[in-house]
């Protein structure tokens, strides 16, 4: 039978020491994710989400227990090694979107490609721009990232994430710094993505985001107190369309 699993933890733990005082950010983490999915990561600060995030995506590793990605047990690999994982097998969106502020949407999504020495020029072009069709911004390639809206520059941010072809991409707080009608948006094209098969964990503490996704999982002080899958996930579409709805008919 065929193994659908992209993240497996078994056993997950996370200890930081602070002068005498022994942190246990991650308490006993078992938490397995199919390929497809979308999910949520919860929690309030210091719940211990953003600390599994930096282990999914091999920035960090646990203090014991076994952290699998792709079938790849993560621990035995070496700095070198972790690192062609982050750049060929993992997307990531962050919050502040982290583009490089005088270059232009395409050359932004183009930088993941520029470290695989597998891909040549022509190819690493072609990518990025398919990338951003993707996205919505075939007009905009061009544009410097300081040209642009909010919600454009994060959709350069998910192009770039998609360049390299992942097998799951971790966005943190994607939405933290967009108004409401550009998350849905911003949702909207997750959702997307994962309907034509992206597996994306994304961490969020605004429930009203997470209700976008198929599954949430929710910390507290380093530990999983709730995992429920989604049975009918709301559209982030039909939200927007709603949203736009009330708007017009407040000003009528």
């Amino acid at each position: 039978m065929e193994n659908n699993e992209i993240i497996s933890i078994k056993k997950l733990h996370k200890t930081y020491h602070v002068g005498d005082e022994t942190i246990n950010a991650l308490n006993g983490i078992d938490l397995s994710v199919q390929k497809g999915e979308f999910l949520a990561i919860m929690g309030t600060s210091g719940s211990g989400k953003s600390t599994l995030l930096n282990i999914l995506g091999c920035l960090d590793l646990p203090t014991s227990g076994d952290y699998l990605l792709d079938g790849v047990n993560v621990k035995s690999l070496n700095k070198n090694q972790l690192a062609t994982i982050r750049n060929q097998k993992l997307g990531f969106v962050f919050q502040s979107y982290n583009l490089l502020p005088r270059t232009s949407a395409l050359e932004n999504v183009e930088l993941p490609l520029l470290y695989n020495p597998l891909v040549n020029s022509k190819e690493r072009r072609e990518r990025a721009e398919q990338a951003l069709l993707a996205v919505g911004l075939k007009d905009r390639m061009k544009h410097l990232s300081n040209q642009m809206s909010g919600g454009q520059q994060q959709r350069v941010a998910i192009a770039r994430s998609l360049v390299n072809q992942p097998v799951v991409i971790f966005a943190d707080e994607a939405t933290g710094n967009l108004d409401t009608r550009t998350s849905y948006e911003i949702m909207a094209l997750f959702q997307e993505l994962n309907e034509n098969g992206m597996t994306i964990c994304f961490v969020t503490h605004e429930p009203d985001i997470a209700v976008f996704t198929s599954r949430n999982v929710v910390f507290r002080d380093g530990r999983i107190i709730k995992d429920k899958i989604i049975e009918k996930r709301q559209s982030a579409t039909s939200a927007l369309e709603l949203l736009d709805k009330n708007k017009y008919e407040f000003e009528y």
